[in-house]
């Protein structure tokens, strides 16, 4: 009724293939490579604009995918708030942005999108 087939079940690490297989070897810990984080630059077309008056921020950036969305926000009593102005960043990891702003005064605006945050880019309105 057998085969002729014998199958045993022994642990293969029972004994050691090299003498010195059993020696303790030094384990060297390196630390976490942390991926470069993404980053956005800002420029605006104008230093000083009318109430209302059509300019553009453009730049562009690096260690993002094409396609991520970026949005314009304007520095408001300390505190950054998110204008409804947004766009994707093209295949070549570019933005041009057309703004209108209406509160006069230096206004402080920058870029966010993808985890960067850009430069921040100064604008007078009068």
């Amino acid at each position: 009724m057998g085969t002729g087939l014998l199958i045993c079940a022994a642990p293969l690490a029972a004994a050691p293939a090299v003498a010195n297989a059993s020696a303790p070897r030094a384990v060297v810990a390196s630390a976490p490579q942390q991926a470069p984080k993404p980053t956005l630059s800002a420029k605006a077309t104008v230093k000083s604009a009318k109430a209302w008056q059509e300019f553009r921020v453009y730049g562009s950036s690096t260690r993002l995918a094409s396609g991520t969305r970026v949005t314009l926000q304007q520095l408001q009593k300390k505190r950054w708030v998110s204008l409804p102005i947004h766009m994707n960043t093209t295949r070549s990891h570019a933005y041009n942005l057309r703004v209108k702003l209406g509160i006069k005064g230096l206004n402080k605006i920058r870029i966010v999108g993808g985890g960067a945050v850009s430069n921040t880019v100064q604008v007078t309105i009068r």
